[in-house]
């Protein structure tokens, strides 16, 4: 069974940092693209990163850009997302998706975990 665990999320003040991890068990992810969308409950679902695996190929949302930063450690299969500068409207549950078919973004989200949330006090 496919699992993506993602964790590190918690209240933090305007312009503090986090990082979050997505760890993946039952799938190696070296050849896959691995990607972080956000959801706050009355908006619409935000992609806001993606990592492609052959090259490490990164894309951001333009609202996170020079902010956040995706990462990957194949020999943990795990992603990361740091999050620097963050403002209150990066208030949010974040979740890392992938398809285990692209190795390039953008992917779909046919495996995605439960999400951990982040707050970010004004």
């Amino acid at each position: 069974e496919v699992q993506l665990v993602e964790s590190g999320g918690g209240l933090v003040q305007a312009g503090g940092s986090l990082r979050l991890s997505c760890t993946v068990s039952g799938r190696i992810i070296d050849d896959y693209a691995i990607a972080w969308f956000r959801q706050v409950p009355w908006k619409e679902r935000e992609w806001i990163s993606c990592i492609s695996s052959t090259d490490g190929l990164t894309v951001y949302a333009d609202s996170v850009k020079g902010r956040f930063t995706i990462s990957r450690d194949n020999a943990k299969n795990t992603v990361y997302l740091q999050m620097d500068n963050l403002k209150a409207e990066d208030t949010a549950s974040y979740h890392c998706a992938a398809d285990f078919i692209r190795s390039i973004c953008p992917v779909g989200d046919d495996y995605r975990g439960q999400g951990t949330q982040v707050t970010v006090s004004s």
